[in-house]
């Protein structure tokens, strides 16, 4: 449930960390924590929907899931969350340190029965040729059992070869199982289950039929958010039966619970205090639903108090001392968005008279003067001295790594960045040039090797950021809000 606070107004609803005794506490033993790795061979196998319908099947069984996307999908994980009934927290070897990691899995263990970790493209897909930051690397990691999740159109005894294929490409894997997606025959199944059985010895956990109903419309990004999902409870009901009837859950929690624990942390990073209460505004609603648990969870453990705006419904900025812009779809509602002229107003009236404002991608979008549509221009905030034009394909998409190389209300120059980005908008410069606080060492941003736009306070990029891949970001959003230099 969302609390209110002193002055009535709901608080975003959040997770909320352990207390640092209680996490020293919980690192000076080992935690059992049931867990399984459900992994495709590309993407667009079906591991989502398979994923889902697990969490929502075990969820429904009364089993308390700790959901986790591997990679850094927002949709996904979001998703995930919603299965589950609490956060759903992503696991990127690129975006945050090895000890983040675990640190975040040895959470979950202390109020979950299992951990449900959907992978991202294939097994082994990573950076380059030798699969770095893939989902094998994660599962590695972690001491965690996969399950391969495979997509068997038109196809029987080839899948054993694949199967085959994954377990010889890398002996130290935990390769524990598969589940048949997209089945169409009884024959089919049949014939699949008895060539894994002759070749592997693995056990085939489930066979799921071809569905003739999309319960998951696709978009441009990936799936439709659940934010924006009319009917999600129904959908992850449906998704929820259709595993229980078409996937052997016992089978699973029993091979989940075959994991070891999770060993003891070599120490705990206490977050630093950090004087002050401030009020951080943090845009949510269906254009704007991007955001890692724990950068809202980071925020609050500095000390912020979050307040929730929305540029869809609300008529005017609330009383906050900075801004966290997070990214979305505000394309897809770029009209209301506009038309809600009263908030956009008032957004640039807080900006110009110093509101601190860290934005991400669908921030960006929103701060600039206008973002262009489908041949449609609609006004935005104007804050950024920027025009933003909708594409037809990627404009940037994948990892980044960055350098803050000049003055800025958040973080200190020298500061390292690991982010990533997935955007079809691209900037046009206005009629002046466009101030810039990152270098760009990998990945696109708002080109010629530059992202982080910034106007009076406010910091705007393409990038987005993982609080424990950037441990000195939330801080800096924090003691901005308190009027103090990074």
């Amino acid at each position: 449930m969302a609390r209110r606070n002193d002055q009535g107004r709901r608080s975003l609803p959040c997770d909320a960390a352990s207390t640092n005794d209680a996490a020293v506490e919980a690192q000076q033993r080992a935690l059992p924590l049931a867990r399984v790795v459900l992994a495709g061979m590309a993407g667009d196998t079906g591991k989502s929907l398979v994923s889902l319908g697990v969490v929502a099947g075990l969820r429904a069984r009364g089993v308390e899931v700790a959901p986790f996307k591997k990679g850094p999908d927002f949709i996904d994980a979001a998703w995930l969350g919603e299965a589950a009934g609490r956060p759903g927290r992503n696991l990127d070897t690129f975006l945050m340190p090895n000890s983040a990691i675990l640190e975040s899995l040895r959470g979950a263990a202390s109020h979950s029965g299992v951990a449900i970790i959907e992978g991202n493209r294939g097994l082994y897909d990573g950076l380059d040729a030798r699969g770095s930051h893939s989902t094998a690397q994660l599962a590695k990691l972690t001491a965690t059992p996969v399950v391969l999740v495979i997509d068997v159109t038109k196809v029987t005894r080839t899948v054993a070869a694949q199967v085959l294929g994954c377990r010889v490409m890398d002996p130290d894997l935990q390769l524990a199982g598969v589940i048949l997606n997209r089945v169409g025959t009884a024959r089919q199944e049949r014939v699949i289950k008895e060539a894994i059985a002759l070749e592997t010895g693995l056990p085939v956990l489930g066979a799921i039929p071809r569905l003739t109903e999309q319960r998951l419309p696709n978009r441009y990004l990936g799936l439709v958010t659940a934010f924006e999902h009319p009917e999600k409870r129904a959908a992850l009901e449906a998704l929820g039966e259709l595993a229980e009837e078409h996937v052997d859950l016992n089978g699973l929690l029993t091979l989940a619970k075959d994991t070891p624990a999770l060993e003891p942390l070599e120490s705990v990073t206490a977050e630093p205090a950090i004087a002050g209460v401030p009020r951080i505004g943090v845009l949510r609603d269906p254009a704007f639903s991007f955001y890692y648990p724990e950068n809202l969870e980071a925020l609050e453990r500095h000390g912020a108090e979050l307040v929730p705006v929305s540029p869809l419904d609300d008529s005017r900025l609330p009383a906050i001392d900075a801004l966290y812009a997070g990214g979305g779809f505000p394309e897809v509602h770029a009209k209301r968005i506009s038309d809600n002229a009263a908030l956009r107003k008032s957004l640039a009236k807080a900006i110009d008279q110093g509101l601190p404002v860290w934005a991400e991608c669908g921030g960006l979008m929103y701060l600039a003067r206008s973002l262009q549509q489908s041949g449609t221009t609609f006004p935005m905030v104007g804050a950024l001295p920027i025009e933003v034009e909708q594409q037809p394909r990627p404009q940037g998409h994948g990892y980044v790594r960055a350098q803050i190389d000049r003055a800025n209300p958040f973080l200190r120059e020298g500061t390292a960045l690991r982010g990533h980005e997935f955007h079809y908008s691209r900037v046009r410069h206005g009629d002046a040039e466009v101030a810039s606080v990152m270098a760009m060492e990998r990945g696109t941003g708002i080109g010629a090797g530059r992202d982080g736009i910034q106007v009076a306070k406010v910091v705007a990029s393409y990038t987005h950021l993982h609080a424990l891949g950037t441990p000195e970001w939330a801080g800096g959003v924090v003691r901005a809000a308190n009027g103090a230099r990074p």
